[in-house]
Protein backbone atom coordinates (compact mmCIF):
# COMPACT_ATOMS: atom_id res chain seq x y z
CA UNK A 1 0.00 0.00 0.00
CA UNK A 2 1.53 3.37 -1.01
CA UNK A 3 2.37 5.73 1.82
CA UNK A 4 3.06 9.41 2.30
CA UNK A 5 6.40 9.64 4.05
CA UNK A 6 7.68 12.37 6.35
CA UNK A 7 11.00 12.20 8.20
CA UNK A 8 11.70 14.29 11.30
CA UNK A 9 15.34 14.46 12.39
CA UNK A 10 16.19 16.05 15.74
CA UNK A 11 19.82 16.94 16.46
CA UNK A 12 20.19 17.55 20.17
CA UNK A 13 23.06 18.41 22.49
CA UNK A 14 25.94 15.96 22.73
CA UNK A 15 25.64 14.81 19.10
CA UNK A 16 22.43 12.97 19.95
CA UNK A 17 20.14 12.33 16.99
CA UNK A 18 16.52 11.17 17.10
CA UNK A 19 14.86 10.22 13.79
CA UNK A 20 11.15 9.58 13.27
CA UNK A 21 9.92 8.16 9.97
CA UNK A 22 6.21 8.87 9.70
CA UNK A 23 4.23 6.96 7.09
CA UNK A 24 0.63 7.81 6.33
CA UNK A 25 -1.58 5.35 4.49
CA UNK A 26 -2.64 7.18 1.32
CA UNK A 27 -6.22 5.94 1.64
CA UNK A 28 -6.96 6.28 5.35
CA UNK A 29 -4.33 8.97 6.12
CA UNK A 30 -3.58 7.11 9.34
CA UNK A 31 -0.14 6.33 10.73
CA UNK A 32 1.54 3.12 9.57
CA UNK A 33 4.59 1.47 10.99
CA UNK A 34 5.60 4.04 13.59
CA UNK A 35 8.09 2.18 15.77
CA UNK A 36 6.65 1.81 19.23
CA UNK A 37 7.49 0.56 22.66
CA UNK A 38 5.37 -1.92 24.57
CA UNK A 39 2.16 -0.06 25.29
CA UNK A 40 2.62 1.66 28.67
CA UNK A 41 -0.17 1.91 31.23
CA UNK A 42 -0.84 5.58 30.43
CA UNK A 43 -2.01 4.59 26.93
CA UNK A 44 -4.90 2.47 28.25
CA UNK A 45 -8.20 3.92 27.07
CA UNK A 46 -9.68 4.28 30.55
CA UNK A 47 -6.61 6.04 31.95
CA UNK A 48 -7.50 9.77 32.03
CA UNK A 49 -10.02 9.01 29.29
CA UNK A 50 -11.30 12.02 27.36
CA UNK A 51 -14.81 12.92 28.56
CA UNK A 52 -15.92 13.15 24.91
CA UNK A 53 -14.35 9.84 23.81
CA UNK A 54 -16.83 7.64 21.87
CA UNK A 55 -14.65 4.52 22.10
CA UNK A 56 -15.18 1.58 24.44
CA UNK A 57 -12.35 -0.25 26.19
CA UNK A 58 -13.87 -3.62 25.25
CA UNK A 59 -13.04 -2.95 21.59
CA UNK A 60 -10.27 -0.36 22.00
CA UNK A 61 -8.21 -1.25 25.08
CA UNK A 62 -5.75 1.54 24.29
CA UNK A 63 -6.27 5.16 23.30
CA UNK A 64 -5.22 5.40 19.61
CA UNK A 65 -3.81 8.89 20.10
CA UNK A 66 -1.74 7.86 23.13
CA UNK A 67 -0.42 4.79 21.31
CA UNK A 68 0.60 6.90 18.32
CA UNK A 69 2.68 9.31 20.39
CA UNK A 70 4.05 6.83 22.95
CA UNK A 71 7.41 6.21 21.32
CA UNK A 72 7.96 9.94 20.74
CA UNK A 73 7.21 10.72 24.38
CA UNK A 74 9.46 7.86 25.52
CA UNK A 75 12.43 9.07 23.47
CA UNK A 76 12.09 12.64 24.73
CA UNK A 77 11.62 11.70 28.37
CA UNK A 78 14.81 13.52 29.37
CA UNK A 79 14.47 16.57 27.10
CA UNK A 80 13.40 19.91 28.56
CA UNK A 81 10.98 22.08 26.60
CA UNK A 82 13.43 24.94 26.06
CA UNK A 83 16.38 22.72 25.07
CA UNK A 84 17.60 23.79 21.65
CA UNK A 85 17.49 21.43 18.67
CA UNK A 86 18.37 21.47 14.99
CA UNK A 87 15.33 20.13 13.20
CA UNK A 88 15.14 18.78 9.67
CA UNK A 89 11.85 17.74 8.11
CA UNK A 90 11.83 15.91 4.79
CA UNK A 91 8.73 15.31 2.68
CA UNK A 92 8.31 14.24 -0.92
CA UNK A 93 8.34 17.81 -2.16
CA UNK A 94 10.44 19.82 0.27
CA UNK A 95 13.02 19.88 3.01
CA UNK A 96 12.76 22.25 5.98
CA UNK A 97 15.62 22.93 8.38
CA UNK A 98 15.64 25.22 11.39
CA UNK A 99 17.15 25.81 14.81
CA UNK A 100 14.43 25.95 17.45
CA UNK A 101 13.30 24.70 20.85
CA UNK A 102 12.36 21.09 21.50
CA UNK A 103 8.77 22.02 22.42
CA UNK A 104 8.23 23.87 19.14
CA UNK A 105 9.79 21.07 17.10
CA UNK A 106 7.76 18.44 18.96
CA UNK A 107 4.59 20.46 18.49
CA UNK A 108 5.01 20.09 14.74
CA UNK A 109 5.74 16.36 14.90
CA UNK A 110 2.97 15.62 17.40
CA UNK A 111 0.48 17.65 15.36
CA UNK A 112 1.17 15.40 12.37
CA UNK A 113 1.07 12.15 14.34
CA UNK A 114 -2.04 13.07 16.31
CA UNK A 115 -3.87 13.93 13.07
CA UNK A 116 -3.13 10.45 11.74
CA UNK A 117 -3.57 8.61 15.02
CA UNK A 118 -7.06 7.26 14.38
CA UNK A 119 -8.64 9.20 17.25
CA UNK A 120 -12.24 9.96 16.18
CA UNK A 121 -11.86 13.62 17.14
CA UNK A 122 -8.84 14.15 14.90
CA UNK A 123 -10.44 12.93 11.65
CA UNK A 124 -10.92 16.52 10.48
CA UNK A 125 -7.16 17.07 10.56
CA UNK A 126 -6.28 14.18 8.22
CA UNK A 127 -6.31 16.36 5.07
CA UNK A 128 -4.02 18.82 6.85
CA UNK A 129 -1.66 15.92 7.58
CA UNK A 130 -1.85 14.99 3.89
CA UNK A 131 -0.49 18.44 3.07
CA UNK A 132 1.70 18.74 6.14
CA UNK A 133 3.35 22.12 6.73
CA UNK A 134 6.13 21.74 9.29
CA UNK A 135 6.35 24.42 11.99
CA UNK A 136 3.27 26.23 10.70
CA UNK A 137 2.53 29.56 12.36
CA UNK A 138 -0.79 30.35 14.02
CA UNK A 139 -1.86 32.37 10.97
CA UNK A 140 -0.86 29.58 8.57
CA UNK A 141 -2.68 27.00 10.68
CA UNK A 142 -5.83 29.12 10.70
CA UNK A 143 -5.79 29.59 6.92
CA UNK A 144 -5.23 25.86 6.37
CA UNK A 145 -7.97 24.88 8.83
CA UNK A 146 -10.52 27.19 7.21
CA UNK A 147 -9.54 25.96 3.75
CA UNK A 148 -9.85 22.34 4.86
CA UNK A 149 -13.25 22.96 6.44
CA UNK A 150 -14.70 24.80 3.42
CA UNK A 151 -13.35 22.16 1.04
CA UNK A 152 -15.09 19.51 3.14
CA UNK A 153 -18.33 21.48 2.95
CA UNK A 154 -18.05 21.72 -0.84
CA UNK A 155 -17.46 17.96 -1.13
CA UNK A 156 -20.38 17.32 1.19
CA UNK A 157 -22.65 19.42 -1.01
CA UNK A 158 -21.39 17.63 -4.14
CA UNK A 159 -22.46 14.35 -2.54
CA UNK A 160 -25.96 15.64 -1.84
CA UNK A 161 -25.40 16.87 1.70
CA UNK A 162 -25.86 20.33 3.11
CA UNK A 163 -22.55 22.12 2.63
CA UNK A 164 -22.46 25.26 4.78
CA UNK A 165 -20.28 28.35 4.59
CA UNK A 166 -20.84 29.19 8.26
CA UNK A 167 -17.86 28.29 10.42
CA UNK A 168 -19.78 26.98 13.43
CA UNK A 169 -18.75 23.44 12.51
CA UNK A 170 -15.08 24.42 12.58
CA UNK A 171 -15.58 26.00 15.99
CA UNK A 172 -17.05 22.71 17.20
CA UNK A 173 -14.09 20.69 15.88
CA UNK A 174 -11.63 22.80 17.84
CA UNK A 175 -13.72 22.82 21.00
CA UNK A 176 -13.72 19.02 20.96
CA UNK A 177 -9.94 19.09 20.46
CA UNK A 178 -9.55 21.27 23.54
CA UNK A 179 -11.13 18.46 25.57
CA UNK A 180 -8.78 15.92 23.95
CA UNK A 181 -5.73 18.11 24.59
CA UNK A 182 -6.54 18.54 28.27
CA UNK A 183 -6.93 14.78 28.77
CA UNK A 184 -3.76 14.10 26.75
CA UNK A 185 -1.83 16.51 28.97
CA UNK A 186 -3.01 14.56 32.02
CA UNK A 187 -1.72 11.35 30.43
CA UNK A 188 1.63 12.96 29.70
CA UNK A 189 2.08 14.13 33.27
CA UNK A 190 2.04 10.45 34.22
CA UNK A 191 4.15 9.42 31.23
CA UNK A 192 7.24 11.59 31.31
CA UNK A 193 9.64 13.24 33.73
CA UNK A 194 10.53 16.13 31.42
CA UNK A 195 8.17 18.73 30.01
CA UNK A 196 9.00 18.92 26.29
CA UNK A 197 6.13 16.73 25.06
CA UNK A 198 3.73 18.18 27.61
CA UNK A 199 4.50 21.74 26.54
CA UNK A 200 4.28 20.74 22.87
CA UNK A 201 0.69 19.60 23.51
CA UNK A 202 0.09 22.86 25.39
CA UNK A 203 1.15 24.76 22.27
CA UNK A 204 -1.24 22.69 20.16
CA UNK A 205 -3.98 23.43 22.67
CA UNK A 206 -3.23 27.14 22.49
CA UNK A 207 -4.11 26.96 18.79
CA UNK A 208 -7.25 24.96 19.57
CA UNK A 209 -8.34 27.58 22.09
CA UNK A 210 -7.59 30.46 19.76
CA UNK A 211 -9.64 29.31 16.78
CA UNK A 212 -13.19 29.34 18.27
CA UNK A 213 -12.73 32.76 19.88
CA UNK A 214 -10.81 34.60 17.18
CA UNK A 215 -11.47 32.90 13.87
CA UNK A 216 -13.64 35.64 12.39
CA UNK A 217 -11.40 38.45 13.62
CA UNK A 218 -8.37 36.59 12.31
CA UNK A 219 -9.98 36.12 8.91
CA UNK A 220 -10.66 39.87 8.81
CA UNK A 221 -6.98 40.45 9.50
CA UNK A 222 -5.91 38.36 6.50
CA UNK A 223 -8.56 39.83 4.18
CA UNK A 224 -6.18 42.23 2.45
CA UNK A 225 -4.60 39.72 0.01
CA UNK A 226 -8.12 38.91 -1.23
CA UNK A 227 -9.21 42.51 -1.89
CA UNK A 228 -8.43 42.61 -5.62
CA UNK A 229 -10.24 39.33 -6.26
CA UNK A 230 -13.23 40.32 -4.11
CA UNK A 231 -13.59 43.70 -5.80
CA UNK A 232 -13.55 42.12 -9.26
CA UNK A 233 -16.05 39.36 -8.45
Amino acid sequence: MPTLDVRYTFRLAGDRIEVFDIRLDTRTLEIEGLASIEAPAWTELDFEKCPNCPLDASTHPHCPLALAIACIVHRFDDVISHDEVDLEVETEHRQVATHTTSQRALRSLLGLVIAGSGCPHTAFFKPMARFHLPLASEEETLARAVGTYLTAQYLLREEGGEGRLELDGLDAVYREMQVVNVATAKRLRAATKADSALNAVALLDMYAQTVPFSIRDALADIREPYEDFLSSS
